[in-house]
């Protein structure tokens, strides 16, 4: 059995029969709106202490949506609480029946919901706030299929003495356990700022191509709150967040999983030239709305609604931080025509960025180009045709010195438009660091769009790694700590984690790192450096198994490099010799980082052709030259005065 106080914190007593094995948290008595007040024990909804009338189902139907306030709750998972799983109900109709009855009671609008708000092809969110009444009554959850919750008591007299001692104890525990626990609510992060997470934005159109709307609304968001106040305020980047879209996780769990003690929630709907935003700031520890807006404009005030959001977001976590001065105030104006459209542009781009393959790079620089056509003063468009370019060479067989030189003008044009963009001082640090080896240039590019953003988990990212590639790793540790707090399920970043570990020959942690990257995604090519680290650690049996079972056709080089390279370095040079045949034959009919040879060279010993290969690839500017000085695979030639030269020229032989 599960007993449930009025606090909500949960505990459990075995009392020899069937239990349910998840708690629900279902408070004695709660208040919201005008002086409404509704047990969900005995299913009465009172207004000022007044009993109002509400059939069966339709209470049934408010308990639940209470009980999950805060939280999508589609249609088949009410008939499931209510009824239980594989009962028949008309869902269509009896329970969109029932929140009709519900919202007449109620005198609530479903067009402008105080309490009860539609979520459009999903289900329905209880969004008022709500207050628990003080008044102990625990109570028994058999199923949670139970449409009445069984009473705490029957007859105790019957019940065995040892049962009772076991219930006295868990009610005398429970407020005990509440208070403790919200002591240990951590108001902040261990930086000393608030977290906040912009959940994915709904799009409520209906038309799944119109995704790259609300993404972008959502993308807006976090930069638009991130740039309030940095040294407050903490807001998790886009790639952590995104994993959250359609996702049916409880909001209390996505807020451990992020560790943040705000989120905001929104929806998009567009129709012509015109629009609607719903937006909702929830405090997770309750799960209690603090505020809840909607806005029906003209698309070209897209950014002033955004403005507008962020601003009244901000102060009222200001009033849960206390008072540290005002915040930024963010001005926006309305946009031009054309302005408006090479906006709508600029979201597609971004859309198609933050995928990450050769074939959607394409078509983000495509989407950006338009978007500088249609407004030549758009400095963030020209920012992403920066770093698309610049990301270009490391994600296709493209010539770097083509798609580099693309990047630098672009980022020029940027800056040149608004000094202020961390995307644009990024963009310049990744071309000085990958094709230019210019690293005093790279940091402080890096250093100005940290300093810009404090919120931009790319820029700390990057910065870590180009610290790393220094062999500076004091210094690269809380950069890579700092971009991990605000991107923390971002695979690239743990991975990169990984390599840092890596670098620094932490070998066994370097190794549960990668494997941990790798139990969630398979075949995430960076981190099969894993191989390299089971290498290093003579664990040749395992390194092989893991490039065996890397399957991806665009990395197929370098899984035939460390093949070669593990079985060089186990002895077995048969082995080795039918890897690095068939990577002569793949070179045939498909470009191959000259690197990749390099290494397979080191693995079977040969550093003459080693040092042929990685002149080779000087020559063609390898971004992957950049780990020359740290990673351990080059060790064998670091003793040869051409390698040292070769370090020079790179600009690592002197930090």
């Amino acid at each position: 059995m599960v007993l449930i106080h009025e606090s909500g914190v949960e505990c459990y007593a075995i009392l020899g029969r069937s239990v349910a094995t998840e708690p629900i948290r279902i408070p004695a008595s709660i208040r919201f709106g005008e002086n409404f007040e509704f047990d969900p024990h005995a299913y009465r909804l009172s207004r000022s202490g007044r009993v109002l009338k509400l059939e069966r189902i339709p209470a049934e139907v408010l308990a639940v949506l209470v009980e999950q306030r805060g939280q999508v709750v589609t249609r088949q998972q009410i008939v499931d609480r209510i009824r239980g799983k594989g009962a028949f109900l008309d869902t269509d109709n009896s329970i969109n029946g029932a929140v009709r009855k519900i919202r007449h009671v109620l005198k609530d609008d479903s067009d402008h919901p105080k309490f009860i708000q539609t979520v459009t092809g999903k289900g329905y969110r209880f969004i008022a706030p709500v207050i628990d009444v003080d008044v102990p009554r625990p109570v028994a959850v058999l199923n949670r299929s139970s449409p009445i919750p069984a009473p705490v008591i029957d007859k105790p007299a019957r019940w065995p003495w040892a049962i009772l001692l076991a219930l006295a104890i868990v009610l005398i525990a429970v407020p005990a356990i509440y208070r403790w626990s919200r002591l240990r609510v951590r108001p902040v992060s261990a930086d000393g700022r608030v977290m906040l997470a912009v959940l994915p934005f709904e799009n409520l159109t209906g038309d799944a191509s119109q995704d790259y709307f609300s993404d972008g609304m959502t993308e807006e968001m976090i930069a638009q709150l991130g740039d309030v106040d940095p040294q407050h305020l903490g807001v998790i980047a886009r790639t952590s967040v995104m994993p959250y879209k359609h996702s049916t996780k409880a909001l209390n769990q996505i807020g451990r999983e992020l560790g943040v003690q705000y989120a905001l929630e929104g929806s998009v709907r567009r129709d012509s030239d015109k629009m609607r935003i719903t937006a909702q700031l929830i405090q997770i520890r309750d799960q209690s709305p603090l505020w809840l807006g909607q806005y029906d404009r003209e698309l070209n005030s897209l950014l002033v609604i955004q403005g507008e959001i962020a601003q009244q977001i901000a102060d009222e976590i200001q009033l849960k931080i206390g008072d540290r001065g005002r915040i930024n105030s963010l001005q926006r104006v309305p946009l031009s025509p054309a302005s408006a459209e090479a906006h709508q542009l600029y979201l597609k781009g971004r859309y198609f960025w933050n995928k990450r393959t050769a074939r959607d790079l394409q078509q983000a620089i495509a989407y950006f180009q338009q978007a500088v056509d249609k407004d030549p003063s758009d400095a963030r468009a020209y920012a992403g045709l920066a770093e698309a370019y610049a990301l270009m060479s490391g994600y296709s067989d493209a010539p770097a010195t083509a798609s580099m030189s693309k990047a630098r003008v672009a980022a020029q044009r940027a800056l040149q438009l608004d000094e202020r963009l961390p995307e644009a001082h990024t963009a310049l640090a990744v071309i000085a660091q990958d094709y230019d080896w210019d690293w005093p240039t790279a940091e402080k590019e890096y250093r100005r769009a940290i300093h810009l953003n404090p919120n931009y988990a790319t820029g700390h990212h990057w910065y870590a790694e180009c610290l790393a590639l220094q062999g500076r790793f004091n210094e690269a540790f809380p950069e890579i700590e700092s971009a991990r707090q605000l991107d923390p399920l971002s695979l690239i970043i743990a991975t990169d984690y990984g390599a840092i570990l890596y670098f620094s020959r932490q070998y066994d942690r370097a190794i549960a790192q990668f494997r941990g990257v790798l139990e969630m995604e398979p075949n995430f090519p960076r981190a099969h450096m894993l191989i390299s680290a089971y290498a290093q650690k003579g664990l040749f049996a395992d390194a092989l198994a893991d490039a065996q079972g890397w399957h991806s056709p665009d990395e197929r080089p370098w899984i035939l490099a460390m093949e070669t390279y593990a079985s060089g370095r186990s002895g077995d040079q048969v082995k080795a010799k039918l890897a690095l045949e068939q990577m002569q034959r793949l070179r045939q009919y498909r470009a191959v980082d000259p690197l990749a040879f390099a290494v397979a060279y080191i693995g079977m010993g040969s550093t003459d052709k080693a040092m042929g290969w990685l002149e080779k690839a000087y020559q063609e500017r390898s971004s992957s030259l950049t780990a020359l000085k740290v990673d351990p695979i080059y060790d064998p030639l670091r003793t040869d005065p051409r390698f040292q030269a070769l370090l020079h020229r790179v600009g690592l032989g002197q930090n």
